[in-house]
């Protein structure tokens, strides 16, 4: 799914994801709905962020395997320079936390280079989702 580059843009994003994970057999107010939904929100506000360029949109892909049991978030941005990086948590600042949440809530996440081979970069987060239908 593609999206604006804009916190409107984000916003549409975690929507369809929490939209999709119901539709998935994953209802909304369980653990690992608001886990995923939180996960790709991060996500998709660090694209907007930090890999925005202007004209660019940014792209959302869930994917869910119910042989292994797993939620895989991408999401997709044009700025292959600026790599996520786990921050030193501040504790006067508002922000700057995402990515921490990530590291604490997925159960794998990383960074690859985009796979169509255009500029840019992928960031990846996968999560345990028992009984994915």
């Amino acid at each position: 799914m593609c999206f604006s580059s804009t916190p409107r843009g984000a916003r549409l994003a975690r929507r369809l994801c929490a939209h999709r994970l119901d539709a998935w057999g994953i209802p909304y107010g369980t653990d690992v709905h608001d886990v995923v939904t939180l996960i790709a929100s991060e996500l998709c506000a660090n694209a907007v962020r930090h890999g925005h360029v202007a004209g660019r949109d940014f792209h959302l892909s869930l994917t869910a395997d119910p042989a292994t049991g797993t939620v895989r978030i991408e999401v997709t941005d044009t700025r292959g320079e600026r790599l996520p990086r786990l921050p030193a948590a501040v504790p006067e600042d508002d922000g700057g936390r995402g990515l921490l949440l990530v590291e604490a809530l997925a159960d794998r996440w990383g960074c690859s280079p985009r796979a169509e081979g255009g500029p840019g970069k992928t960031v990846w987060a996968e999560c345990a989702a028992p009984g994915l239908t």
